[in-house]
C-alpha cells in the first residue's frame, strides 16, 4: 500500500511507515498537486495543511484513510470522507502540554511587558519604570473547552496560585472534581474571568461563539487568549473591543486567515501574535507523528 505524507512528520514515524507501506514525501502541495499526487495514495498524513477538499478525496480512488497529524480536522473535508468511506484519525493527546504551556507563555510576556523589555534593552534604552506588570497570582483564567489541553490549563493555573473556572457542553463532573475546577455557564465565565482561553474545535457552531457581545461581558480588564482556531473569534467585533477599551488585551496564536498579513488587528498595540506554534515543540510534532504513524498501521496492517 501507498502512503502519501503531505506534511513533514517526525523522521521516527516516517520510519515506521516505512517498515510496512511504500511512503513518499510532498509538501507544500495546493489543491492540484494534492490530486496529482494522491492519485494512487491509500494513506494520506497531514497536518494543518494542505487542505484535504472533497475534490482531493474524490480523485484519490485508492483512498482509504486520512491522517491528521494533530487535533483540528477543518482542512479535512469529513462529510466527503464519510460518504466515500474513509476513515479519519489524528492525534488529540499529542499537543495538550505544548498549547497548554504557550497559554501561560503568552499571558507571562504580555503581563510581563517581556517582548517590550527585550526591545528596549536591545535598543539600549532603560524603561525599567514604563514596564510595571501584573500577577497572575489570585486572578481567575476561565478555560472554554475543558478537554485535554483545557484541563492541562487548569492544573498550570493552579500552580500559579489562580483560580480556574471552566465551561463546555460535554462537562465531565469527574474530572473537574479530580481537578478542583467549577463549572459556569459560558455568560457567567466571561463576566467572572480575568483571563480567558479558549480550547474548542473549529465547527459550525463554534464559529464566531466569541463576538461582540461575548466580549462586551467581560471584564474591562480582561484578556483574551485564542490558540485553539481563528474562526473561532470574531476578529472584527475583537479588534472593535481593543479599541473601545472593551477589554484590555487579546493573546492570538491563530487567526481567521493564515499567515494574516497585514492585518490591523496583529498589528494592535494591546495584541500579541504568534504564526500558530501551539503545536510546534519538538516533542509534541514527535508524539503527533508516532501515534499517527501506530494508527495508520493499526488499522491497514494485518
Amino acid at each position: 500500500m501507498n502512503v502519501l505524507v503531505a506534511a513533514d512528520i517526525a523522521d521516527e514515524a516516517i520510519a515506521r511507515l516505512e517498515k510496512h507501506f511504500a511512503v513518499t514525501k510532498a509538501f507544500g502541495l495546493d489543491e492540484k498537486g494534492l490530486i496529482e499526487q494522491a492519485r494512487d495514495a491509500d494513506v494520506l498524513v497531514v497536518r494543518s495543511k494542505p487542505v484535504v477538499t472533497r475534490k482531493v478525496i474524490e480523485s484519490a480512488k485508492h483512498l482509504k484513510m486520512v491522517a491528521r497529524a494533530g487535533v483540528g480536522l477543518d482542512n479535512i473535508d469529513l462529510e466527503a470522507c464519510n460518504e466515500h468511506d474513509i476513515q479519519v484519525v489524528n492525534a488529540p493527546s499529542a499537543l495538550s502540554e505544548s498549547v497548554a504551556e504557550l497559554v501561560f507563555a503568552m499571558l507571562l510576556s504580555f503581563e510581563r511587558n517581556i517582548v517590550r523589555a527585550d526591545n528596549s534593552l536591545k535598543e539600549e534604552k532603560w524603561i525599567k519604570k514604563e514596564l510595571k506588570g501584573v500577577e497572575l497570582h489570585n486572578k481567575t483564567i476561565g478555560i472554554i473547552g475543558f478537554g485535554r489541553i483545557g484541563s492541562h490549563i487548569a492544573t498550570i493555573a493552579k500552580g500559579f496560585g489562580m483560580t480556574p473556572i471552566a465551561y463546555d457542553v460535554h462537562w465531565d463532573q469527574e474530572m473537574a472534581d479530580e481537578l478542583g475546577v467549577e463549572f459556569r455557564e459560558l455568560d457567567v465565565l466571561l463576566s467572572e474571568s480575568d483571563y480567558v482561553t479558549l480550547h474548542v474545535p473549529l465547527l459550525p457552531q463554534t464559529r464566531g461563539m466569541i463576538a461582540a457581545d461575548e466580549l462586551a461581558k467581560m471584564k474591562y480588564s480582561a484578556i483574551i487568549i485564542n490558540t485553539s482556531r481563528g474562526g473561532i473569534v470574531d476578529e472584527k467585533a475583537l479588534y472593535s473591543a481593543l479599541q473601545e477599551g472593551t477589554i484590555r488585551g487579546a493573546c492570538l496564536d491563530v487567526f481567521e486567515n493564515e499567515p494574516p498579513g497585514g492585518d490591523k488587528l496583529v498589528k494592535h498595540p494591546h495584541v500579541l501574535a504568534t504564526p500558530h506554534v501551539g503545536a510546534s515543540t519538538e516533542e509534541a510534532q514527535t508524539k503527533a507523528g508516532v501515534i499517527i504513524a501506530d494508527k495508520v498501521i493499526e488499522a491497514l496492517v494485518p
